[in-house]
């Protein structure tokens, strides 16, 4: 039968209801390899697997131009993000972000952030309690921000980490998150062209080779510079995900919190548990549910027909819960990034397909080499984890434990200095 042969009851309803269990549910229920459905009015159809993961990063089969949901643009990405675009007019704006990817880049990044913990460990150490995820959220903007040459006052630390948290809290969901991301991106949006405008004008300096000052000299596939708004949107393209890997260190807190069998190694600077922890972390915990594109023609996926305009949905949250692929994947163990190594289209906390070509987060990088360096300091970290609700709903996109993760009584490791903490 044709995949889309009988009419199909919209479920945008029901994913907003069901969170990250509506797609893996079906995907269970479906007696093929593909669930059919309508999602935002469009007939759709739902993959899953690493075949499905090169089949949707192919610009050949999908694209995602006109397939993000305005409500995700005016929150989470920006209107003419990178993330919008196809073809040369992507790979041309790809080019700001693939240095990135560099070693040097991610090291200078990681320095950064770690310093900025280094700093605020002191200051947590005189607080009655800590909300962990909020004071995470601030030591990465202070972090990303020297980093990226962005000028940020002590004072403005907190405002500007509570809107870039807002950004991404309010993506996926209506009602009072949704329209607190919109202000917090309207907010920031006009301040980052602010001084955008300011760097191309000389009345603001930005240091040499900083994001600040790359992103003001980028030039699109026609060769004109950006507009100072689209720059403001991806420089904020940087500086939002950054933040956003607050979620994953609040992760990391918990799966220490509840398997503590993994501080001790590592604390220990055990490099190939930390890689293989942290890889653990972005596999186990819910983060993104899923990715969507749009068919670019009349395709066929493993015999089923995807007529051309029909949304292609990526399955994130179901794939990198499946059995086949992971064994017991409702199971937290670190030690199967050790037992075998993983396929760059198995593993998709952050998308698939290649970052230098592709949709893939060019971000990935950043994210593991971070998380490796403050799970370490998390494991080191003296603290007291008093009785909270550290439960995690998975109807909440993005989700994170109900408690924000409290920690009392923090004070520095016996061992001495805040760079142990």
């Amino acid at each position: 039968m044709d995949l889309f042969s009988r009419p199909l009851v919209d479920r945008s309803a029901a994913a907003l209801v069901e969170g990250y269990a509506w797609l893996p549910n079906r995907m269970r229920e479906s007696p093929g390899a593909v669930v059919r459905t309508r999602l935002l009015g469009r007939p759709a159809v739902a993959l899953r697997g690493p075949d499905a993961v090169r089949f949707f990063y192919d610009e050949r089969h999908v694209r995602r131009h006109g397939a993000i949901p305005e409500p995700v643009l005016g929150t989470l990405f920006g209107r003419e993000a990178v993330h919008t675009l196809d073809g040369d007019a992507h790979h041309a704006r790809k080019q700001f972000f693939l240095p990135l990817l560099h070693v040097d880049s991610i090291a200078g990044l990681v320095e950064c952030v770690t310093q900025a913990w280094d700093e605020a460990v002191p200051e947590w150490a005189g607080r009655s309690e800590v909300v962990l995820f909020d004071a995470v959220a601030v030591v990465l903007t202070r972090g990303v921000c020297r980093w990226a040459g962005i000028p940020l006052a002590d004072d403005e630390a907190e405002p500007l980490a509570r809107d870039l948290i807002a950004m991404v809290d309010g993506f996926a969901t209506p009602g009072p998150r949704h329209w607190r991301a919109r202000r917090a991106r309207g907010r920031q949006e006009e301040r980052f062209e602010r001084l955008v405008r300011d760097v191309r004008s000389g009345a603001a300096e930005a240091p040499s080779g900083s994001v600040l000052e790359r992103v003001g000299r980028h030039r699109e596939a026609d060769g004109e510079e950006l507009d100072p708004r689209t720059a403001a949107v991806e420089l904020l393209n940087v500086v939002r995900p950054t933040v956003a890997v607050s979620w994953f260190v609040v992760f990391a807190a918990h799966a220490l919190e509840l398997r503590p069998e993994n501080r001790e190694r590592l604390a220990a600077d055990d490099a190939a548990h930390a890689a293989a922890f942290v890889h653990e972390v972005r596999r186990f915990y819910p983060f993104a549910p899923f990715l969507a594109g749009l068919a670019v023609e009349d395709l066929t996926w493993q015999g089923e027909r995807i007529p051309a305009g029909a949304l292609v949905v990526l399955d994130v949250y179901g794939q990198n819960h499946d059995e086949g692929l992971w064994g017991d994947p409702y199971a937290f163990r670190p030690q199967r990034f050790l037992e075998r190594p993983v396929e760059r289209d198995e593993l998709i906390p952050q998308g698939g397909g290649d970052p230098r070509s592709n949709h893939r987060c060019p971000g990935e990088g950043l994210t593991i080499g971070l998380l490796e360096s403050l799970a370490t300091r998390l494991a080191r970290l003296g603290c007291t984890v008093p009785r909270q609700d550290l439960s995690i709903p998975l109807r909440r996109i993005p989700t994170r434990p109900r408690s924000g993760f409290v920690i009392t009584d923090v004070h520095l490791p016996e061992s001495g200095g805040a760079a142990a903490a």
